[in-house]
């Protein structure tokens, strides 16, 4: 339960850097579409992959974007990070003064860190010997670079926090910035996900039998894997007597979250640990199942992980489920920025009014039962709680929950 006198949290600001476009207005324009943004990979060699489609950011100039730090300083996974941090604090209407002024914080979630960087690193090494490799490629390599990207560019003078929670990331990170706000130990957070394509991930989950043939098909009888993809997503958050006092735009309350973590198997996901993050969810939001409206799924389109999902929605809310879809159905799976771009979306749903929709499906696997998963564009509604799931291998797992504004 919401502690008495603790500060409530609001998001002020969207940024987002995806293969659906630049900006969180254009991505969610997008999605409310059902418009897809994945196609043939461009960025690194796939032949003798079985499977060559990605979501890819194309044209990206971090150049355009970055303000105050120099992109070659980073690798694409923080490009990315900034590039989507500097919209959300445009977005938010926060100049640098502002930024600079106060505990100013970043929390930023990733699953393969600087890894278009690493692979550089490792080829370099492998073809010209350890003394070949270049003081400013290994500065570029630490994950932790994503989280000071953002706090470089913005000029935030406060913590900088990346986790490695891999796909349940970007939630990690929306919830230990709430955590940070709500107590006071910081007066702004911008937080979120990103991760750049790289051949090693998309070599991995070919090698686990996981990827799509075609598009991914979350909920889908026949859906049969996920395709990779990269991106990045943020949000401003801050005390709502703060937001109101400078006549900010409110898109969403955070109102709690979650996390589990049950290290039962590498891969598989777990229905019963999910649930019980969901459960803590919402006891720590003061919520009750029937208050929500809309679940924004994990959903990667992969048999287990869907079917274990809904197992586990129905384990907390019984044979009545909200509407529930997946936006990884057009993003494609964004790794580390998954939760970060779910949560990005769940904001705008409650804000604008309508449910996103899962893009791809055609016919819901019947083993689900009833369950409504919004197939091919957005729907009109107004829904006042939203949930969003983010879940990892290793059996790591977030929820955040977020309201509408004047709830």
């Amino acid at each position: 339960m919401r502690s008495q006198g603790a500060q409530r949290v609001v998001v002020t600001g969207l940024g987002a850097v995806s293969s659906l476009g630049y900006g969180a207005a254009e991505v969610i324009e997008a999605i409310r579409h059902g418009r897809s943004g994945i196609g043939p990979i461009q960025q690194f060699d796939s032949v003798g992959f079985e499977h060559r489609l990605a979501g890819e950011v194309h044209g990206f100039e971090p150049t355009d974007y970055l303000l105050r730090t120099a992109p070659e300083r980073w690798g694409r996974s923080s490009q990315l990070a900034a590039a989507s941090a500097r919209m959300a604090a445009q977005d938010a209407g926060l100049n640098s003064e502002a930024l600079a002024v106060g505990r100013g914080v970043s929390c930023f979630g990733t699953t393969n860190g600087e890894s278009q960087v690493v692979e550089q690193a490792v080829a370099q090494w492998v073809t010209q010997g350890p003394d070949s490799l270049e003081s400013e490629l290994i500065g570029r390599v630490s994950p932790g670079n994503i989280a000071s990207a953002v706090s470089a560019e913005l000029g935030l003078t406060g913590e900088a926090m990346t986790f490695g929670t891999a796909c349940a990331a970007g939630n990690y990170a929306v919830g230990y910035a709430y955590d940070l706000i709500r107590s006071g130990e910081a007066d702004l957070a911008v937080c979120g996900g990103a991760d750049a394509s790289n051949r090693a991930t998309h070599a991995g989950f070919h090698a686990l039998g996981a990827l799509a043939e075609d598009v991914p098909r979350p909920f889908d009888e026949h859906r049969d894997g996920i395709v990779t993809a990269e991106g990045g997503a943020a949000l401003v958050l801050e005390p709502l007597d703060a937001a109101l006092q400078r006549g900010a735009r409110i898109y969403a309350e955070v109102l709690g979250h979650g996390m589990t973590c049950d290290a039962k198997h590498m891969t598989n996901p777990n229905a019963g640990t999910i649930a019980a993050c969901v459960r803590t969810a919402h006891e720590r939001a003061g919520i009750r199942p029937v208050d929500v409206d809309y679940i924004c799924a994990h959903g990667t389109g992969t048999r287990a992980n869907d079917i274990t999902e809904v197992t586990a929605v129905r384990e907390v809310f019984g044979d009545t489920l909200p509407p529930i879809s997946s936006i990884k159905s057009m993003l494609g799976h964004t790794m580390g920025a998954a939760a970060a771009f779910g949560a990005l979306v769940s904001c705008a749903a409650l804000y604008e009014g309508f449910l996103p929709p899962s893009a791809t499906l055609r016919t819901v696997d019947p083993e689900f039962g009833e369950v409504d998963c919004v197939p091919g564009t957005a729907r009109a509604a107004s829904p006042r709680v939203v949930q969003n799931h983010g879940f990892a291998f290793g059996g790591n797992n977030s929820v955040v929950l977020f309201g509408k504004a004047d709830a």
